[in-house]
């Protein structure tokens, strides 16, 4: 742990008197116009001393320190999160829930849909990339962090949970429940899109995920795929990590991904002799709702040019978090390692452009979504056109 982190770790700890006065000493001993990041201090002194004075009731330390730490956390990514000293013992405890609605959460003012999962509760109760959640089980999300988010949304097999839900129009929330269940299902599954066109659907990325896409793959050859369409849209679940073998599977040379952290030296993940075996040319379908595995995958492919991306620009989601556990039992969630592109560019809170922008049609909540396909139909179109159409 760096020195600026151990010093957050003890300032976090103690009560808000303290850090006035901590505040206060740094600001005197500090030159007036040096740069260190200490300095930001001095600011958070004047910040505590205006409200333990000036407001107009008496100020609760401890209200004004959550509000500070879940502050601090949310200025840095969505996935950052402090936690409260409950939140820490659940976290410890490794219970976590048996089921779930299948969603995956972001934080855009209150939590905001990345994907719903292939036939997960979400799913079949009309739920989309981009809604919002306003309140789970009549709790407002306005200051929930996705880690409580998604604590909340997880339970017993059968239970129901409560979501009042925004699409579109914020003056017409619409309110849903939906029974939580267990994960099942086959995250890898394949067809022929059409004749000599293999559809791979990659719903969620696992550590078997490279296996069941090398069998999919198998398969549609014999089937007489001479070129693959791997669906990614919707695509959340799945650490960044676990997008580097499935890649291997198309890549044969250079650098996968790397990772990057701090205090420590870029750590490139490169192709290995055998890798590459698949080489079939290759289309991808990304969206919004196409992130961390997902990601790390496509950015893989493109950089590569092993594949085109056809749809919306990606989520921009790739970055691994711990918990760093404070003294007085609360935590921090914090991102602490992101994934880069071949090139070296970031992909957390940038996302990947599309080679041919498709947008998502927009649907209404409660209705049908449309029968068409446009995303899949200008990925089949781009295939089947000729080489000097494409250019």
């Amino acid at each position: 742990m760096t020195s600026r982190a151990r010093l957050l770790v003890l300032l976090v700890s103690v009560p808000l008197i303290l850090l006035v006065v901590v505040g206060g000493v740094l600001s005197r001993t500090m030159p007036p116009n040096g740069n260190d990041s200490y300095q930001h201090l001095r600011v958070f002194d004047d910040v505590v001393s205006l409200v333990m004075n000036n407001y107009v009731e008496q100020v609760e330390a401890d209200k004004i320190m959550s509000g500070a730490m879940r502050g601090l956390a949310e200025g840095l990514d969505p996935d950052c999160a402090w936690l409260t000293s409950a939140d820490v013992a659940k976290f410890g405890k490794g219970n976590a829930p048996k089921a779930s609605i299948g969603v995956e959460l972001t934080r855009q003012y209150y939590l905001r849909i990345i994907a719903a999962r292939d036939a997960s509760p979400a799913a079949k109760a009309g739920l989309r990339t981009g809604d919002f959640i306003r309140m789970i089980d009549d709790k407002p999300t306005r200051e929930m962090s996705v880690f409580e988010g998604m604590s909340l949304l997880g339970g017993a097999p059968g239970s129901k949970v409560k979501l009042v839900v925004i699409r579109g129009n914020a003056a017409e929330p619409h309110t849903v429940e939906v029974i939580r269940e267990e994960t099942g299902g086959t995250p890898v599954t394949g067809k022929l899109a059409k004749p000599g066109i293999g559809l791979v659907r990659i719903a969620a990325f696992n550590d078997r995920t490279a296996a069941d896409l090398k069998l999919q793959v198998a398969l549609l050859t014999k089937e007489g795929a001479k070129q693959l369409i791997l669906d990614l849209r919707n695509t959340a679940e799945g650490a960044p990590e676990l997008g580097v073998a499935p890649a291997k599977l198309f890549v044969s040379e250079g650098i996968i991904t790397s990772r990057e952290a701090r205090g420590e030296s870029k750590r490139d993940i490169t192709a290995s002799s055998g890798d590459g075996g698949v080489t079939l040319p290759v289309v991808l379908l990304v969206d919004n709702g196409t992130t961390q595995a997902a990601e790390v995958f496509a950015a893989s492919l493109s950089g590569h040019k092993r594949a085109e991306l056809i749809g919306e620009h990606t989520l921009g989601r790739a970055a691994t978090q711990e918990l760093v556990k404070l003294p007085d039992g609360s935590g921090l969630w914090i991102s602490t390692a992101r994934y880069l592109t071949p090139s070296g560019a970031a992909i957390h809170e940038k996302g990947l452009a599309p080679d041919v922008a498709v947008a998502e049609p927009e649907v209404e909540f409660g209705t049908a979504p449309p029968t068409g396909d446009p995303i899949l139909e200008k990925a089949i179109e781009r295939i089947e056109a000729p080489a000097t159409a494409k250019a």
